[in-house]
């Protein structure tokens, strides 16, 4: 417990404003190709062969994201959470950075592929109204996450998303509702400023399959130090 703590304490400020990553302006979403050629089969078979692309104001790719074929959901999540059906350590889908990227904290994330996992911080005493939305994905470097149905406990889940700064934090973005009104794919600005990409995936519990709205902020970074 202590070790979830500290690292939840350290995501305090960030999380207020969620990740990261690339620099500011006007942004598009389009569609990406196949997946990255050095992923393993097993986890570009857990992959939708069509993704998300990320595109900058002059057409420029940022980033490309794969989803998973079908995240797996569990009954009697979290209740703060805003995806209450995602345990921690579920694989959620795989982003690339064609030329890199850094995090909220400002941290270098190098070109690559990452795998993204669902985390949430523990609403207890410590953190409580650390940020309304507490669900977020970390980033682990895809070399080193290659079982898509692999499970992490949240400790062993930041440990090896730290390899993907090469700090002592991990990389985080952040999840947060999808507009009720949202269409699929869309890609919004909130009112902080912070640019909202919302899908819809499919999630698999218990033996059937629903769709889930999903929205992940990939552009925006805090003003907290």
């Amino acid at each position: 417990m202590r070790t979830i703590r500290i690292f939840a304490a350290s995501l305090a400020l960030g999380l207020a404003a969620a990740i990261a990553v690339f620099a500011q302006g006007n942004y598009k979403i389009g569609t990406a190709g196949s997946t990255p050629s050095d992923l393993p089969a097993s986890m570009a078979g857990a992959l939708n062969p069509q993704g998300t692309s990320l595109l900058d104001a002059s057409g420029g790719t940022v980033a490309n994201i794969w989803w998973a074929k079908a995240i797996s959901g569990t009954a009697g999540g979290s209740p703060d959470a805003a995806y209450p059906d995602l345990a921690i350590g579920t694989f959620v889908g795989v982003l690339q950075l064609p030329k890199g990227g850094s995090d909220f904290r400002g941290q270098k994330i190098k070109p690559g592929a990452y795998t993204l996992r669902y985390a949430h911080i523990p609403q207890d005493g410590n953190h409580m109204g650390v940020n309304p939305y507490p669900d977020f994905v970390l980033l682990v470097p895809a070399a080193s996450d290659t079982d898509p149905g692999k499970t992490f406990a949240l400790t062993d889940l930041v440990k090896v998303s730290k390899l993907a700064t090469g700090t002592n934090h991990p990389a985080i973005m952040s999840l947060v509702p999808a507009a009720q009104s949202a269409t699929f794919p869309s890609l919004v600005q909130d009112d902080q400023g912070h640019w909202v990409l919302q899908v819809q995936v499919s999630e698999s519990s218990g033996g059937s399959v629903k769709q889930l709205p999903l929205a992940l902020i990939v552009v925006g970074q805090t003003s907290a130090t």
